[in-house]
């Protein structure tokens, strides 16, 4: 048996480290080459779905493939979360992030199949919305202080709908029962656009929403908003108190919407998702789709996003910890 030479193992070797080194940094010079797939982890007509389409069109414009949404709806933002954690980690799946999905879900079922922090590749937010509590117009009630009243001198008659059993909505009515000492029942669906169309048919009292899927029906006086979380009060509602006004501060967090993908993404692939996020925001009809709904844009960047994930999801394993919340 002939022995190779020296010389030759080291001109391979040199040649298979060039190629190597060629290759490294191809990632984002062809990336997309397809189609990429933006699973929705809720059904159509919620929020995420408003954001998710409102970006989609543009980020396919952006990078150069049309970007896809798909609805996965099911166990609270659960179903389709794990989608983009099993798929492959080469950006053609990509999901939307929330604080149901990332946070309070995986905070009250240990058995979700994912960690929010260590399964996935944060990209970056792209807005904070507002949450609020809004009533059927049926409800006896149209300001902040008569709810109380009304919730408090009847308890148990009253329901809540909400996006799933362990999303916000769940947690956040939640803390807000258990720091009022109300008694509401809890009716969860597969996402919020079904919430919704039963709280406004009048067969389930109320709902804590993000505002983006609930606006268009304040709007048309189909719900009736009582009280909001956000930093101040907005200018599309003005008469709307914050829970931090009404002494419930701890409930008046907002929710992010992001992207993310599968553990392992490159971070070149990353980064050009943050930078065709950037170019679609400042596109006004956009920006103006977005910020419409009472959302603040923030595009933050893969480092930052995984931070805001990471805490998100310590305050909710607090909440469920102290108030001893399980699944229903």
């Amino acid at each position: 048996m002939k022995s190779t030479p020296v010389s030759m193992i080291k001109i391979v070797g040199a040649t298979l480290l060039i190629a190597a080194s060629s290759l490294a940094p191809l990632h984002a010079d062809t990336f997309p080459n397809k189609p990429i797939r933006l699973i929705v982890p809720f059904a159509p007509g919620g929020s995420t779905d408003i954001i998710a389409r409102a970006v989609g069109d543009a980020l396919g414009r952006q990078l150069g493939q049309p970007v896809i949404v798909e609805n996965k709806a099911g166990g609270g933002g659960s179903i389709g979360a794990l989608e983009v954690m099993r798929s492959p980690k080469d950006g053609y799946t990509i999901g939307m992030a929330t604080v149901s999905t990332t946070a309070a879900n995986p905070a009250i079922n240990p058995k979700i199949g994912y960690d929010p922090v260590t399964d996935f590749t944060a990209i970056s937010n792209i807005a904070a919305t507002p949450n609020i509590i809004a009533v059927n117009p049926s409800f006896p009630a149209k300001d902040f202080k008569t709810f109380m009243q009304v919730l408090k001198a009847n308890p148990g008659k009253y329901s809540y709908s909400s996006s799933g059993t362990g999303g916000i909505g769940h947690l956040q009515t939640e803390l807000f029962k258990s720091l009022t000492g109300v008694f509401i029942v809890h009716i969860p669906y597969r996402g919020a656009g079904p919430a919704l169309a039963d709280t406004v048919g009048g067969q389930v009292s109320m709902i804590f929403d993000n505002l983006p899927s609930s606006f268009p029906f304040i709007k048309d006086g189909k719900l009736v908003p009582i009280v909001i979380a956000a930093p101040k009060r907005l200018a599309q509602l003005p008469n709307v108190p914050t829970f931090a006004e009404v002494g419930l501060a701890p409930v008046n967090r907002m929710a992010y919407y992001g992207l993310l993908g599968p553990a392992g993404m490159p971070k070149d692939i990353v980064d050009k998702y943050t930078a065709a996020l950037q170019k679609v925001v400042t596109d006004p009809a956009v920006k103006k789709r977005i910020e419409d709904t009472g959302s603040i844009i923030n595009v933050n960047g893969s480092e930052a996003f995984t931070k805001e994930i990471k805490a998100e999801y310590a305050v909710y394993k607090e909440v469920v910890a102290k108030q001893k919340l399980q699944l229903d």
